[in-house]
C-alpha cells in the first residue's frame, strides 16, 4: 500500500512542476497588458442610464430572467411558481405559466420565440411551448438525468437544449426525443452558469470549485480550464466576438479571460465592494460589463480600462439576474424585491 501512496505522491508532485513550467511558459507569451493596450483609448463620458420600464407581477423573489431574439419579450422566473413572459415595450404580461416546483433557479427562451424553459430544486429542465394551437401553454418536455438541482439552461436551437447542475455536470440534450446526448463532465464543484458562444460549437461554464471551462459540443471535451478567481463562480457570460468571456464570483470580483491568449485579462474590483456578483452581460460592443450584486446594485465597468462607469441603484433587495437585449439597446435587471427593471 505504501507504494501506491507514495506514487500518487509522486505524480501529484511531477503534475505541480508542470503546472508551474505552463505557467512559466504562458506568462513568457504575455508581452502586455489589455490595461496597457487600452491606456490609449479615450475615457468613457458618463454613461446614463434610466429605468424606462419597471415590470410588475411576480409576488416573489425572481430568481431569473431571458431575453428573446425579438428584442421585445423576455422570460422571468420566480419563487412565486410562475413563469412569466413580458413585451418588454408595454410592460404587459404575454404568458403567465405555472410551475410544478416554485423552485425555480434558471429560465431561457429559445431563439425562434417558440418556447421557453426552467429548472431547478426539482432536476428537471422544463420546456413549455408558447405556440400551440389552443392556445394554452403547454409542458413540451420534461429532460430528467441530473441528480442535483438545475442552475442554467440555454437553448441552442429549438430542437437542443444545454443544461448546468448541481451534480457537477453539464448536459446536452435532443428535446424532441426527451433525452440527454451528451455529458460534461470535469468540474469538482456545482456548476452555477454556463453562456454559449456566438457561433453555439462551444460553450463556457463556471462553477463552485472556482473554475470556468470552455466546453466542445461538437466533441464534448472540455477544451480549456481558467483558474484566478478565489471563491465560487456564479455568472460567465461571452464577449459579443466570442473570443473573451467574463465571469463574476463570490470573491467580489468580475474577470474577463480570453480564449485565444488562453489568461485573464483584467479583474474589475473595487475596495468599497465586497459582496458577491450574482450575474453578468456584456453591452453590443462590448465596452460595458454590467454585474449585478448582492448588495443591491447593479455595477457598469468599463471593459477596456478596468473601471467602474456608474452604479444602477434601484433595486430594494439582492440584483440576482441580468440581460442585455438582442439589439444592444436594453438592460434588464430582476431581484429579490419582485419586480424587473428595463
Amino acid at each position: 500500500m505504501g507504494d501506491i501512496a507514495d506514487r500518487i505522491a509522486a505524480a501529484r508532485k511531477e503534475a505541480e512542476a508542470l503546472k508551474e513550467k505552463i505557467k512559466q511558459k504562458k506568462d513568457a507569451l504575455a508581452d502586455t497588458t489589455l490595461k496597457a493596450v487600452a491606456a490609449d483609448q479615450e475615457k468613457l463620458t458618463a454613461v446614463n442610464m434610466k429605468v424606462r420600464r419597471t415590470l410588475k407581477g411576480h409576488l416573489a423573489k425572481i430568481y431569473a430572467m431571458h431575453w428573446a431574439c425579438d428584442k421585445r419579450h423576455l422570460v422571468s422566473a420566480s419563487q412565486d411558481g410562475k413563469l412569466i413572459v413580458w413585451d418588454a415595450y408595454t410592460t404587459n404580461k404575454i404568458h403567465a405559466i405555472p410551475l410544478r416546483s416554485s423552485w425555480v433557479m434558471t429560465c431561457a427562451y429559445a431563439p425562434s420565440g417558440n418556447y421557453v424553459a426552467c429548472g431547478g430544486l426539482d432536476n428537471l429542465c422544463s420546456i413549455y411551448n408558447l405556440k400551440t394551437k389552443e392556445g394554452s401553454v403547454k409542458v413540451a418536455r420534461e429532460l430528467n438525468a441530473h441528480t442535483g438541482y438545475l442552475s442554467c439552461c440555454r437553448f441552442i436551437s429549438d430542437r437542443q437544449i444545454i443544461t448546468a447542475s448541481g451534480d457537477m455536470s453539464c448536459m446536452l440534450w435532443d428535446v424532441d426525443a426527451g433525452v440527454k446526448t451528451l455529458e460534461f463532465t470535469d468540474h469538482t464543484g456545482d456548476v452555477m452558469s454556463l453562456s454559449l458562444s456566438p457561433d453555439k460549437n462551444i460553450f463556457v461554464s463556471g462553477a463552485c470549485d472556482a473554475t470556468a471551462k470552455v466546453w466542445d459540443i461538437r466533441s464534448g471535451r472540455c477544451v480549456q480550464t481558467f483558474t484566478g478567481h478565489e471563491s465560487d463562480i456564479n455568472a460567465v457570460q461571452f464577449f459579443p466576438d466570442g473570443q473573451a468571456f467574463g465571469s463574476g464570483s463570490d470573491d467580489a470580483s468580475c474577470r474577463l479571460f480570453d480564449l485565444r491568449a488562453d489568461r485573464e485579462l483584467m479583474q474589475y474590483t473595487h475596495d468599497n465592494i465586497l459582496c458577491g456578483i450574482t450575474s453578468i452581460a456584456f453591452s453590443i460592443s462590448g465596452r460595458l460589463m454590467f454585474a449585478g450584486y448582492e448588495d443591491f446594485n447593479c455595477n457598469v465597468w468599463d471593459t477596456l480600462k478596468g473601471e467602474r462607469v456608474t452604479a444602477l441603484t434601484s433595486h430594494e433587495n439582492r440584483v440576482s439576474c441580468l440581460g442585455v437585449s438582442s439589439d444592444g439597446m436594453a438592460l434588464c435587471t430582476g431581484s429579490w424585491d419582485s419586480l424587473l427593471k428595463v
